[in-house]
């Protein structure tokens, strides 16, 4: 496991100077301590919250939801986490989170339909969205027949056609995903049958088109041009359109995870008055902006989404950057410990073939 890495973001920001706010006096600290997914901010924007309150951001990362959880649990502090959809479900359900203060972050007007009445905390008691996304398709046009994958779906596949030249995302939860929504079921589905099922069909996967199991290179390698075929989340996927005119999204009929990450204050944060100073920060339109400018993943603020997707803006005309929202058959992943274990011991069963 990647060991979290800690930055010092302190920076004059964009007015050059500091302001006279007072954070001892405000908060009874100058120090915020932020815990976030690596490669997922614009740093200005740490600099420029910085500035403005005259405090000291200590910016960790983490590379999976587990790791954040058990870095919480050993007893690490935090003032803000951003873990996804399911891990602050579990959060919640372990009273291990704070409610957000609205009479600070009062900015929650502006969010866009796909990130409201989350499964996870449906009315934002406990978290604000921070960005979102979902599963899809990148292939290449070149060499990819668009009627497969409007025939074929997710089922595309196990189309030996594509033999050898396929990369499948190294995740149980996303490959089960994938394969509980070929055959019609929930991703979240406990009954047994059905996860045998998904089994045997990734399986076949396995067997028909060997592909290869990669994750964070699958970035580069398809702007490469490596392969026809990967499953890739919308935020790399709007990347790598970005970077090959080649390569286009597409997202399965049968259904997909939807997904967001969201600010939460653990209940054990030693300065929450400037969490949610901070939140309502990152949520303001320029601050929002910047990010998803940045890591290519939605925003959550719809004037953002519309700006970036319109004539002037860095992904227009780019079919992953605003994941599809409303579709019946997409689903939200739900916190299920029991599962994950099971789909994890399959997934490894899978990958040696067996």
């Amino acid at each position: 496991m990647v060991a979290a890495l800690v930055l010092s973001l302190t920076g004059c920001g964009k007015g050059g100077g500091k302001t006279n706010f007072d954070p001892i006096k405000e908060f009874g600290s100058d120090v915020l301590n932020v815990y976030n997914w690596g490669e997922y901010i614009d740093k200005q924007v740490i600099s420029d919250f910085e500035k403005e309150y005259n405090m000291k951001v200590n910016y960790s990362l983490f590379t999976s939801n587990e790791e954040m959880y058990t870095k919480l649990m050993s007893g690490a502090s935090y003032d803000i986490l951003v873990p996804s959809d399911y891990m602050i479900e579990r959060l919640i359900e372990e009273n291990l989170l704070q409610k957000i203060d609205k009479t600070i972050v009062d900015n929650l007007d502006g969010l866009t339909e796909g990130v409201k009445n989350l499964d996870c905390d449906p009315n934002n008691d406990y978290m604000v969205p921070y960005l979102w996304g979902n599963v899809g398709i990148v292939y290449n046009t070149k060499t990819v027949n668009y009627a497969d994958l409007e025939n074929q779906g997710w089922a595309i596949f196990q189309n030996p056609t594509y033999a050898g030249d396929v990369y499948m995302y190294d995740s149980e939860r996303d490959s089960f995903m994938i394969a509980f929504k070929s055959l019609g079921y929930s991703m979240n589905t406990e009954n047994r049958e059905e996860i045998q099922q998904a089994y045997d069909w990734l399986r076949t996967v396995d067997k028909n088109t060997a592909p290869a199991y990669v994750t964070d290179e699958v970035i580069d390698a398809m702007i490469d041009g490596e392969k026809s075929l990967a499953v890739v989340y919308s935020g790399d996927a709007a990347y790598i359109l970005s970077e090959n005119e080649d390569m286009g999204f597409y997202c399965p009929t049968e259904g997909t995870n939807i997904w967001c990450d969201g600010m939460v204050i653990p209940t054990n944060a030693s300065n929450p008055k400037a969490a949610n100073y901070f939140i309502k920060f990152i949520n303001e339109y320029e601050n929002a902006l910047a990010i998803s400018e940045e890591v290519g993943y939605a925003s959550p603020n719809d004037k953002v989404l519309n700006e970036l997707s319109s004539s002037t803006g860095d992904y227009f005309e780019n079919d992953a950057y605003i994941p599809r929202s409303g579709y019946e058959l997409d689903e939200n992943f739900h916190n299920n410990d029991v599962l994950k274990k099971e789909l994890s011991e399959l997934w490894i069963k899978v990958k040696l073939h067996e």
